[in-house]
């Protein structure tokens, strides 16, 4: 029996609750929804050194997705592939990478669950909120920094209620590697969450969706902290980036907060990572360094009918000391307007602003113009 309905995400779990997208089922043996997305893409930017417009024209994101139940509802899968060359880490690697998400899930109460396999970790709330439900093109440059990504192991959530509040508890341990590694270090990463939401839940899930698309009715607000130590790592971010010249030991802390009323939203992170002796050098000389420091961000949007959005953002990454000689320091201003034809399924989305990159031989200020269509089911 095939059916359409419509699907939210919500966080990385697989989803069963099912409003959107192609579904297949039969009883309670079995559940298979499938969704689809596309970004297009086109870009302008301009930077103050050599005045020579660049351009970006391409297929951002094209996905795949697939999740529901097998045997049970208890017994859950999901899975997500990626076939656009932006999404395959084509500068790391000479093979595509086209899984993101391959993870086994066992439900053992609507309170607890566990997964195994290669998922987002409970990092920045950002970096959990799927691509598709951004209210800007990209996320900001302090999540590129030191968002956590994805990795494989295992993963814990828990959530309970204290009267009207709701507090999630988000735990894992995983490889440190990131996604779709070859080898795994003598090494593990241990990564820990919790969100507070203390006027309740958001409707829709709207704590990890951007932009009050939903207006919501009354004040919603969501805190979180967290913190991830990755023990041996061989790559600069962790679960992301090039390749150390020795492993190192890190740990990146993480707090940010969501708040939605009556079609305005804000959202804020704060992110620190620290390791001893960041850089590392090859016998030629080469250099490759862990990006020990601060990042912020902030957001702020109003949403109008019938489906107009307004969107600020401000983000900053700076480099500590010990690494000011190699690193480089950006600062982000964004505006965007969105315009919303099945909330964030089907939408147009224009963003213009600057970037400016403090490096050690000077400064340099690049000015971007970018318009991207997104469809999906």
């Amino acid at each position: 029996m095939l059916k359409v309905f419509a699907q939210n995400e919500t966080d990385e779990r697989a989803l069963v609750r099912i409003q959107d997208g192609i579904s297949l089922q039969r009883d309670t043996l079995f559940l298979l929804n499938l969704r689809l997305r596309i970004q297009n893409r086109f870009g302008i930017l301009l930077n103050d050194v050599t005045n020579t417009p660049e351009f970006d024209a391409r297929v951002r994101r094209l996905r795949l997705r697939l999740d529901g139940y097998v045997l049970s509802p208890k017994v859950q899968y999901y899975v997500q592939l990626s076939f656009s060359q932006a999404d395959q880490e084509l500068d790391r690697s000479n093979t595509p990478q086209i899984i993101r998400d391959a993870i086994l899930y066992y439900v053992f109460s609507d309170k607890f669950y566990m997964g195994f396999g290669q998922s987002k970790l409970p990092g920045n709330r950002q970096r959990v909120i799927s691509s598709g439900s951004l209210q800007f093109v990209d996320r900001s440059l302090a999540n590129a920094t030191f968002n956590l990504d994805r990795d494989f192991g295992f993963f814990f959530y828990y959530d309970t209620d204290i009267g009207i509040q709701k507090i999630n508890v988000k735990t894992a341990i995983t490889t440190g590697e990131g996604r779709n590694a070859q080898i795994t270090s003598a090494g593990l990463c241990y990564t820990g969450r919790v969100e507070w939401l203390p006027f309740g839940k958001f409707v829709n899930a709207g704590d990890f969706t951007e932009g009050d698309l939903e207006i919501e009715k009354t004040f919603k607000l969501s805190l979180a902290a967290g913190y991830s130590f990755n023990q041996n790592t061989s790559r600069t971010g962790g679960q992301i980036g090039g390749q150390l010249f020795e492993r190192r030991d890190f740990s990146t802390f993480i707090a940010d907060g969501i708040a939605k009323f009556n079609g305005w939203a804000f959202q804020a992170e704060y992110f620190r990572r620290h390791t001893i002796n960041p850089i590392t050098q090859n016998s030629d000389g080469q250099i490759a360094f862990v990006y020990n420091g601060i990042g912020y961000a902030a957001q702020l949007s109003k949403f109008f009918q019938p489906g107009w959005e307004v969107a600020l953002r401000l983000a900053s990454t700076v480099p500590d000391d010990d690494i000011k000689a190699v690193a480089t320091r950006f600062d982000e201003y964004l505006t965007g307007v969105s315009r919303y034809l099945r909330g964030h399924r089907i939408k147009a989305q224009l963003n213009g602003g600057y970037i400016d990159h403090f490096q050690p031989s000077g400064r340099r200020r690049d000015a971007l113009l970018t318009f991207q269509v997104e469809f999906g089911f």
